[in-house]
């Protein structure tokens, strides 16, 4: 049988609409990597029924990968950097962790020592995996620190032993992440008050959230570090705080984290309806609580926090409108008084949440 022969395009997605323009007629797609896991396959399959699609894999990199290395799969991470942010990798740097990460070319192997260094896991062991079962495969040992120069091939997957120095930027996976890890002008929720309101928030998988005065961004940074299904929009006004939002989601590893800039309720306008709600900044403007929660979704979730007696009021009376949960959070922290030690009391946090009946 002979064909037409078309080579992938760039963006990708020509190709793709180039594929499903044949529908109808017989296609053979050849692609490398794992189809399935962040790959062509998985894109063809959300736009063309799978009934019409005959899959013949070949072995796949991960296990081909855990193989030379005997890894066992369910011991270790998988992760897909094919075309996406280096820094999605940074939640999964744990101490004593495995890693397998397949990455989009012969530079990705220098980019992945780079940023393991200049994170604190300058000591990992990566382990360079090229051209899986061809003639070409070579395996290669270094440490992330001193990673030489090499020339890679374009398939490649990189196996990481996590070893954490003690400068190491470890994200813990409980929430209330400490404050310093964050950038920020001192409009930031505080580790305490942030870990209440993640619990009130109460992520589900694949939820969208708005934070509405997004600050520093550490809420919804935190809410798309429970899941990496997990998705945020920040709604700030000023340009200065939306780049650090920006920044702070980078060294996250959550890049996909949404920031609009501009003033609410104009701001949140053609936004797509969210499954919960965060309101800690500018919350007492004119028409910001009734957009908010109008738009929310049924059976959605609002919290809003107040340090302010303005912000305060406005939460009183939602409260003695529409009911939901009123708490007050008061927290001091032990700090020199002179020569001694005593308590040195934060602003209160009056904090309010809602449940948006179905």
């Amino acid at each position: 049988m002979t064909g037409e022969g078309h080579v992938w395009q760039s963006p990708f997605e020509r190709s793709v609409d180039d594929i499903v323009a044949r529908r109808g007629q017989p296609v053979v797609v050849l692609a490398s990597g794992d189809p399935f896991f962040f790959g062509v396959g998985a894109t063809l399959s959300r736009r063309i029924d799978p009934a019409e699609m005959r899959v013949m894999p070949a072995p796949a990199s991960f296990s081909l990968a855990a193989s030379r290395l005997g890894w066992p799969l369910q011991d270790v991470t998988c992760i897909s950097l094919h075309g996406r942010p280096i820094d999605l990798i940074r939640p999964h740097l744990q101490p004593g962790r495995r890693l397998l990460a397949l990455t989009s070319d012969g530079d990705g192997p220098s980019a992945l020592a780079a940023l393991l260094a200049e994170s604190g896991f300058g000591q990992s062991r990566l382990t360079v995996l090229e051209a899986l079962g061809g003639p070409q495969e070579r395996v290669t040992h270094h440490v992330a620190e001193s990673f030489g120069r090499d020339v890679f091939h374009a398939l490649n997957v990189c196996g990481v032993d996590v070893v954490a120095g003690e400068t190491a930027r470890i994200l813990a996976l409980a929430p209330g992440l400490d404050d310093g890890l964050f950038e920020h002008d001192g409009q930031i929720t505080k580790r305490e008050v942030r870990a209440l309101t993640l619990s009130a928030l109460s992520p589900r998988r694949g939820e969208l959230l708005w934070d509405i005065g997004g600050g520093s961004g550490s809420i919804s940074i935190e809410w798309m570090l429970r899941d990496p299904a997990m998705r945020a929009t920040a709604i700030e006004q000023s340009p200065e705080r939306a780049a650090r939002i920006r920044r702070n989601a980078g060294s996250f590893g959550v890049p996909g984290l949404t920031v609009v800039e501009g003033i609410a309720p104009a701001a949140l306008a053609g936004l797509a309806a969210p499954d919960a709600i965060f309101i800690g900044g500018g919350g007492s403007e004119d028409g910001v609580f009734e957009a908010a929660i109008d738009t929310l979704k049924p059976g959605g979730r609002l919290v809003a926090n107040a340090v302010t007696l303005e912000m305060e009021q406005v939460l009183l009376s939602a409260h003695a409108r529409l009911g939901g949960g009123l708490i007050r959070i008061d927290i001091a922290r032990a700090g020199p008084v002179g020569q001694m030690t005593g308590w040195k009391p934060a602003m209160p946090v009056t904090q309010w949440t809602w449940r948006k009946p179905t």
